[in-house]
């Protein structure tokens, strides 16, 4: 009866994990959304979709070799559609240059990668040994996907903004982990148990830091706007004072031009007494850049 129960509960565990799992191949179908409207990738990457696709293969590898893990063969052949139709999408907007990197990548990871894996397991390892060490490969790659996150912690942390970290997908990541860990453990399968321990943990840690920092962005947007409106006065008091600038070198140079004229019509008017008559404006206030000159002859 207790061998039946298990049976029972590792198969919920298992089928729970392959709703969640889905779930989270969904997950990026809005950022698509958004490269079809606008026609073009602009700055994503495709790195995410072929690591998918190549960790989805790697399971369905490591699934063949052992036994009673057929929720795990259903699962990764669905991621395995669901990448390959991203990265196709992805490679059609993309632009020559993050197409070219992304074949390079496929190329280098899925073909490559994944062939010398299959080729030296099924060529120069044999038996229950074969088994063994794709599965060890699984736990490292499966560690290394987990550990990626890390450089968004480190953005969160350094800006105090959660822009870039959705809680939904979150979430699901930290719920699919609980549901293959205990699915891992009830098989005895810890190379499906150990990497979503860490998975579980990483996900606790993003979203501890979403509840955190995410009324930080409007507090520092509110920062922003109260600089920008209080900077605003002064860019105008700055304005106001080039233009007092230019108005007193126009007074100096008006002042100049009339030091300059007096000496002249002062001999004029000595030669030519009976020519006619000069007036001038004797007392020019400096604060006023008009100065009228009159020469009769």
């Amino acid at each position: 009866m207790a061998w039946i129960n298990m049976v029972h509960l590792t198969l919920a565990f298992g089928l729970l994990g392959n709703i969640v799992s889905f779930m989270v191949f969904l997950a990026p179908i809005p950022t698509f959304y958004k490269i079809y409207k606008k026609k073009s990738t602009e700055g994503y990457q495709s790195a995410p979709y072929v690591v998918g696709l190549f960790s989805a293969m790697l399971w369905i590898y490591y699934a063949f070799l052992k036994t009673n893990v057929m929720l795990l063969i259903t699962i990764n052949s669905v991621g395995c559609i669901i990448e390959t139709l991203y990265i196709c999408f992805f490679l059609f907007y993309a632009p020559k240059k993050a197409r070219m990197e992304s074949l390079k990548l496929i190329i280098l990871l899925v073909v490559v990668g994944f062939g010398l894996i299959v080729f030296s397991t099924q060529f120069l390892v044999s038996g229950v040994n074969r088994g063994v060490i794709v599965g060890w490969i699984c736990l490292v790659f499966s560690l290394c996907v987990f550990v990626a996150p890390l450089g968004v912690l480190r953005e969160v942390i350094k800006t105090k903004s959660v822009e870039y970290m959705p809680i939904l997908l979150s979430v699901a990541l930290t719920v699919s982990a609980v549901m293959w860990f205990f699915y891992g453990l009830l098989l005895g399968d810890f190379n499906i148990a150990i990497p979503n321990v860490l998975g579980f943990t990483f996900g606790i840690i993003q979203m501890t830091l979403y509840f955190a920092y995410k009324n930080k962005t409007l507090i520092t947007n509110e920062k922003v706007y109260d600089f920008e409106e209080k900077t605003y006065p002064i860019s105008e008091m700055v304005e106001q004072e080039i233009k007092d600038h230019k108005t007193i070198d126009v007074v100096k140079r008006s002042a100049v031009m009339c030091s300059d004229i007096l000496p002249v019509v002062t001999k004029l008017k000595e030669k030519e007494n009976d020519a006619g008559h000069v007036a001038v404006e004797p007392h020019a206030q400096t604060s006023v850049p008009n100065h009228i000159i009159e020469v009769a002859v």
